[in-house]
Order: structure tokens, then C-alpha cells, then sequence
């Protein structure tokens, strides 16, 4: 039982939106946060190795970040209430597992659509447009990404072999203005995403050159 004074707990999830009117169209929260969240920055510098000495300080954009994770989903508690979790006791976690996976699945919509034009022989189809997917990870991070690694390790089954128990891997890269542009409604969630980072950087605590061991630079 928690404390009236104990913090709220805030989970991770990902946030689906629709890109033209930044509608919300699913929220996804992670049952358990993730023990660990590992993240690379690929530097996007302009000069390559051994190049214009007047380009070694210039960078073309933003980095290409991502971030991998590993979320876990379990069944076990909900299993002891029947009663109160038909739905569990019916398909396991086979409907949270759903969720996650969809966001690498075009709609059957979409793909039945198209296929009625391929069928009716045009000549340009579109390629199909997913959602806008946001991860966030606390207010500070909420930033547009692309799903680019799935992987699912389903660990434990109930008697009608439903999974009751399965780890996810997730891996992420973050989509920048390079990728939307400036007017796109990600591109402008990204902006924050990086003037929050900037004002963040600007509450570090400050050294001086002495910490370094340094009197002076010439």
C-alpha cells in the first residue's frame, strides 16, 4: 500500500497520432517502466575524416539518435481476480501484445485499399502512412520516432496457450526536422524534444578552468 506522500509513479509508453492533425489516436502504456534505456547519438558532422580543415566545426543537423529498451509484460496478478479480468483469463496478454506489434503493421484498411486500386489497374499507389509515434519517457522525453527493431520472447502460456508472460525488445530511432521538416507536427514535437534538452543542459552545475587544472588557455 503506498503513502499519501509517496511520488506518483509515471509510466513509459508511446503515443500514436494522427500526422496531419495531431490528433491522439491510442495511448500505450508500458505495464512495468524498463530497468534499463540505453541510447547513441550518431554525430552528423559535415567535414568527413581528413577533410576541409574549415568544415571540422560545422554539423549538417541533428544527431541520429536512438534507443533500445526491453519491456516486460506479465499476466500473473491479473490471473489471481478472475472475476475482474475477463478479458485476461480469455486471451492472456495476447491483446497488449497486439497493441505493440501494430505499430509496425500497416492497417488492413490501408492494404486492403490499396490492393483494390493495384486491381483496378492505377498506375501511381502511394505508399501508406503511419501514425505518428511518439516514445515518452517523462515529460522531458516525448519524442517522434520510428520503430526499427521488434522483437518479442513470449516466456510463459496458460492451458489454451495464450501467453501470460513475454519480454519485448524495442528498438527506436528518433525522427528529427531533417526527417519531418519544420512544419510537420513532429517535426515541431522534436523542437521542443531539443529546446527542452537545451534548457535542461543550461541547469548542470558549472566548473572552472582551475577544476581542470587549468590557469588559462593560449
Amino acid at each position: 500500500m503506498s503513502l499519501p506522500s509517496s511520488p506518483r509513479l509515471l509510466k513509459a509508453g508511446i503515443v500514436l497520432m494522427d500526422p496531419n492533425s495531431g490528433q491522439v489516436l491510442r495511448v500505450i502504456s508500458l505495464q512495468y517502466n524498463p530497468d534499463n534505456l540505453s541510447r547513441s547519438l550518431q554525430i552528423q558532422a559535415l567535414a568527413a575524416e581528413g577533410g576541409d580543415r574549415s568544415e571540422a566545426l560545422r554539423m549538417k543537423g541533428p544527431p541520429v539518435e536512438t534507443f533500445k529498451l526491453e519491456a516486460e509484460i506479465d499476466a500473473t496478478d491479473q490471473l489471481e481476480f478472475p472475476d475482474q479480468n475477463r478479458n485476461t483469463v480469455q486471451h492472456g496478454i495476447h491483446p497488449q501484445l497486439a497493441a505493440l506489434e501494430t505499430l509496425v503493421y500497416p492497417g488492413s484498411a490501408a492494404l486492403q485499399a490499396n490492393n483494390a486500386l493495384a486491381g483496378s489497374g492505377a498506375l501511381e499507389i502511394i505508399p501508406m502512412e503511419a501514425p505518428l509515434t511518439l516514445f515518452v519517457w517523462s515529460k522531458q522525453r516525448a519524442v517522434p520516432v520510428r520503430v526499427t527493431e521488434f522483437s518479442v520472447t513470449e516466456e510463459a502460456f496458460d492451458p489454451l496457450l495464450n501467453p501470460i508472460r513475454a519480454r519485448v525488445s524495442l528498438g527506436l530511432r528518433v525522427l528529427s526536422v531533417d526527417d519531418l521538416g519544420f512544419s510537420h507536427k513532429g517535426g515541431s514535437l522534436f523542437m521542443s524534444y531539443l529546446k527542452n534538452k537545451e534548457a535542461l543542459a543550461g541547469k548542470a552545475p558549472g566548473a572552472t578552468l582551475s577544476t581542470l587544472g587549468l590557469e588559462g588557455l593560449s
